[in-house]
């Protein structure tokens, strides 16, 4: 491999090869052949042991097209299982392959600890400098102050069962376990019949995830389910944020001058914490868009980023009625009563769609938390985002990832 320091000066360097730098480098690198691109990371190997799951609803035909290639499977249909109900849901179910993502990228990514980014330059760790005409910079969700929070934190295991599991379907959302630290749910994805990756996740208060904590839930559901473990193939965890409220210009005001994507951007469904739609979309826009200036490419990001905020500001409403009405070990009925609706409205939901009517029926009936309660979260400026969406970029499609597992009629 050609050693990049020395290399003629990029046109496009990647830091930090997470979700969104590695599909915007992969749709460079079809569209785009003539540009030189290289991605910078601490780790060599793009995706591995990492797990992306979205709908098929979330992206456009011509998107999914681009993506079959990387896909790990697809299931016609997923289940959610609550106390009170369990169901089966006829929305076709996608998950990413970290390692077909890695082997799109191969000979295009370098192991190399980076120190600073700069517009137009990276300097690593040893000290060299990477020159480039535009540096994009995806190494994660930054801390912001900009921001009020809650978190979707998991730990998930691949594991290798001594029997075939039996499941047709992802569970999505298994809610008929203990709540412990908030509204806590099982996801299951059957890779095979005899490999499942199982996933322990909470929508807590807090960012911090207890590993012990998480493994022996899994080992548990595991048990419950009679299943028996011959091997852990592998371990992943996360903390995605869930965004209450907050500033979006001050969240730009501490960005800096180096073009931002996917999490750092800002640019994740606000219910989920999950960014795999909004990086497709974004990845089709920096094919399109590039070579441009440092500066242009800030700008139309950002623009983005805003757009797409005054798009999600029903979602942040239900958010804070999901987060500050009610005790948190009853926040699964918010989720029970979500996944009873229409098949289309939560389609809708998931892909940041929802209509004027979607939204008048996601608020009416009977409450699954406290009406008053739920009254003192909408703060007056915004009670007007429960019915009413606002102007919405028309190139906009904010993303999803799962929230996750069920056996009744989809209607």
């Amino acid at each position: 491999m050609r050693d990049p320091a020395r290399a003629p000066r990029l046109d496009v360097a990647f830091a930090g090869m997470g979700l969104a730098n590695a599909l915007a480098a992969v749709r460079l690198n079809t569209l785009r052949p003539e540009l030189r691109i290289a991605g910078f990371d601490t780790h060599a190997s793009v995706g591995t042991g990492r797990t992306w799951s979205f709908f098929s609803p979330d992206v456009t035909p011509a998107q999914m097209q681009w993506l079959r290639p990387l896909l790990r499977r697809e299931w016609p249909a997923y289940e959610v299982h609550f106390p009170t109900y369990s169901r089966v849901i006829a929305t076709p179910v996608c998950t990413l392959s970290g390692q077909a993502l890695g082997a799109a990228l191969a000979g295009l990514t370098h192991s190399a600890d980076i120190a600073e980014v700069a517009p137009d330059r990276l300097t690593l760790a040893d000290g060299s400098a990477i020159h480039a005409g535009v540096v994009l910079d995806g190494r994660g969700a930054r801390p912001s102050r900009a921001f009020r929070c809650g978190w979707q934190k998991f730990l998930g295991q691949e594991l290798r069962l001594t029997a075939p599991h039996g499941l047709r379907h992802p569970i999505l959302m298994d809610a008929r376990v203990e709540q412990i630290d908030g509204f806590r749910f099982i996801y299951v994805l059957p890779f095979g019949p005899d490999r499942l990756l199982v996933e322990d996740t909470c929508y807590s208060d807090t960012p911090e995830l207890s590993l012990p904590r998480a493994r022996k839930e899994i080992a548990a559901y595991v048990a419950a389910n009679g299943w028996h473990v011959a091997e852990q193939l592998s371990e992943e965890t996360g903390v995605l944020p869930v965004v209450l409220d907050g500033d979006i210009g001050a969240f730009w005001s501490e960005v800096g001058p180096v073009p931002p994507l996917g999490m750092r951007a800002g640019l994740f469904h606000p219910v989920t914490g999950y960014s795999l739609p909004s990086a497709v979309a974004l990845a089709d826009a920096m094919a399109a868009a590039l070579p441009a200036r440092p500066a242009v490419l800030r700008g139309m990001i950002e623009a983005r980023a805003r757009a797409t905020w005054q798009a999600q500001g029903f979602y942040r409403i239900l958010n804070r009625m999901l987060f500050l009405a009610g005790s948190s070990d009853q926040r699964w009925r918010v989720f029970a009563r979500f996944f009873a609706l229409r098949r289309p409205l939560i389609e809708r939901f998931f892909a940041g769609r929802s209509t004027t009517l979607d939204r008048m029926r996601l608020v009416s009936g009977r409450p699954p938390v406290p009406f008053f309660q739920a009254l003192r979260c909408l703060p007056a400026s915004g009670r007007g985002e429960l019915i009413a969406p606002r102007r919405r970029h028309p190139q906009l499609r904010t993303g999803t990832g799962l929230l996750s597992p069920g056996a009744q009629a989809d209607g």
